[in-house]
């Protein structure tokens, strides 16, 4: 770091004067704003590795059941996989009637057609087109003046119209992107904008959507809010304009830019789910949603199962979701202070069912987003006891998962509860075995044999045939999957909603182990743990799925 960094970075100024006309301060929000996910195109294309179609298909579910009516899918102009994804989106007929798709294009006739192609036949379509209008990019990447920016986007207006017209059987709607908004000076933005709304012939009964991004969010949220309020007092025919923002998060204030923008005017916000993105990422939609929802404004999206949606995102986004992120973070409702912990159980201690929201350090109940809180036990490291995880790893070799810890920190706290007593090392692992490694009823494994047969297309498909024990009672159960674990739980012929699965080895040499953890649903119970030891990798995994069974029927879930 250099020790005047004045000499290098001159601080952004939206405006050339001050913008005393703000009102935004003295609002507030009292409504959800149009939602846009672009986790499927902008999310997908900032992934080291895209989504593969079937991961791209599991997200396109997750978001229509949160509650999405418009989703942005893809660029069908700039990849096959792309083209061939939307294409299987509407020739498999799984775009709900109420749901707008979203495509982007750039501003040439031969990728403007390629997209119009991609779209025929669904019923709801949003053609999403920009260019760069900020000065940066004129100057540095276009070599453009103004004029030729203003009159770009009017001619890709124009294409995308006259290709629009050759299909009147598609709703079509149209939006445009002056990128870099949040860079660019707020008067040429208007200017463009006025020009291709007028080119696109926007009146209230059919709308434009302009799209305001904080490409590179350059500045101070409330600075991003006045150039947000001017557009909108200034831009012409606001009645017949959808205004959008679609914040990144460069200076880690997205959420809060999005926020001040919806105060300033704008009706509509596009994100991602956690923030996926290019660069810092998108803003978070869910975060979003989720301060309205406890400032009493129901955001019109359903999180009432949030591990749920975070395991398909942390599945196909192939990222983790921050522990610490707001609202659905591992360990968010999670205390490990004894003066926090104290305090909230005096709250839910108090908290009346019929009253408002009212628990100390927990802006909202975590069993609105189908979560528990935790108040995880510590024991003292400098009492010479460790804490229960680095006592399981160090002593007994045994790697928690993150959501494994706090489920077993339950079982200590149960123990100390009824015991009155510290938990020392040994006491912690016969505590684990007794909670998990002991779970062999009423069922439990007693051989098992797996057959592979390969696919005309590649994939596999595994069979398997497992003697099992029920009490006195054995009897033999086949299955089939893409997996032996998927096979094993089609054997099983159970509710099971598989959520996670861990392994790692245990010991060294001959007498190395496998150790699996699995984290399912019984039916609709919550979410249980099991975990398996065998010298046998899969048939450790079989054993911890019995043992999350076993666990869910003997605390009453099934």
């Amino acid at each position: 770091m250099i020790s005047n960094p004045a000499s290098k970075y001159i601080p952004f100024k939206p405006f050339n004067r001050d913008f005393s006309e703000r009102t935004w301060p003295s609002k507030s929000i009292t409504k959800p704003p149009i939602w846009m996910s672009t986790d499927l195109r902008d999310g997908n294309q900032s992934l080291i590795e895209p989504m593969s179609v079937e991961r791209k298909m599991r997200f396109f579910k997750q978001l229509i059941q949160i509650g999405f009516k418009e989703l942005e899918i893809g660029f069908p102009s700039a990849s096959q996989t792309d083209f061939d994804f939307v294409r299987s989106l509407i020739d498999g007929g799984l775009i709900p009637d109420d749901v707008t798709i979203i495509v982007l294009t750039q501003a040439r006739q031969d990728l403007i057609n390629r997209t119009i192609e991609a779209c025929l036949g669904a019923k709801n379509v949003i053609i999403h087109m920009y260019n760069a209008t900020a000065p940066s990019f004129r100057k540095i990447v276009f070599k453009m003046e103004k004029e030729d920016i203003l009159k770009f986007a009017v001619a890709g207006t124009r294409m995308v119209k006259e290709a629009m017209a050759q299909h009147p059987e598609v709703n079509w709607r149209y939006e445009y992107s002056p990128e870099v908004f949040s860079t660019t000076e707020p008067d040429f933005a208007l200017d463009v904008c006025n020009a291709v709304a007028e080119e696109w012939g926007a009146t209230p009964e059919r709308k434009i959507i302009f799209n305001l991004p904080a490409t590179i969010e350059a500045t101070t949220p409330n600075l991003y809010a006045d150039q947000i309020e001017y557009f909108c007092q200034n831009v012409k025919n606001r009645e017949s304009i959808i205004v959008s923002v679609h914040p990144h998060n460069d200076r880690g204030t997205a959420v809060a830019a999005a926020e001040l923008a919806l105060l300033a005017g704008a009706d509509r916000v596009e994100g991602c789910l956690f923030g996926s993105g290019e660069r810092t990422g998108n803003v978070d939609l869910v975060t979003l949603a989720l301060n309205l929802y406890t400032q009493g404004v129901h955001p019109g999206l359903d999180f009432s199962d949030i591990d749920a949606v975070r395991l398909t995102v942390e599945y196909c986004n192939q990222l983790p979701v921050h522990p610490r992120h707001p609202y659905v973070g591992d360990l968010v409702f999670t205390a490990f202070s004894g003066s926090h912990q104290d305090a909230i159980k005096k709250g839910f201690a108090a908290q009346k069912a019929d009253q408002p929201w009212e628990v100390p350090y927990l802006p909202i109940d975590p069993a609105d987003l189908g979560r528990s809180y935790d108040a995880v036990i510590r024991v003292n490291s400098q009492s010479g006891k460790g804490g229960i995880s680095y006592l399981l790893e160090h002593e007994h070799g045994l790697n928690l998962p993150r959501r494994l810890q706090i489920e077993f920190s339950r079982a200590i706290q149960r123990v100390t509860d009824e015991t009155g007593t510290e938990v020392n090392g040994n006491a912690v692992y016969e505590i684990f075995k007794k909670e998990y490694l002991d779970q062999k009823t009423p069922w439990s494994l007693v051989s098992h044999k797996i057959h592979t047969t390969e696919n005309a297309d590649g994939s596999s498909t595994f069979s398997i045939e497992a003697t099992l024990k029920n009490g006195d009672e054995i009897k033999t159960v086949t299955g089939q999957g893409d997996g032996s674990i998927s096979a094993f739980v089609d054997a099983l012929n159970l509710p099971i909603r598989f959520m996670d699965y861990h392994e790692h080895a245990l010991g060294s040499g001959e007498k190395t182990n496998a150790v699996c953890y699995v984290e399912l649903r019984l039916g609709e119970s919550a979410t249980g743990f099991g975990v398996g030891i065998h010298k046998d990798i899969v048939t450790a995994s079989f054993l911890a799925v019995l043992s999350a069974v076993n666990r869910h029927i003997n605390n009453g879930d099934a």
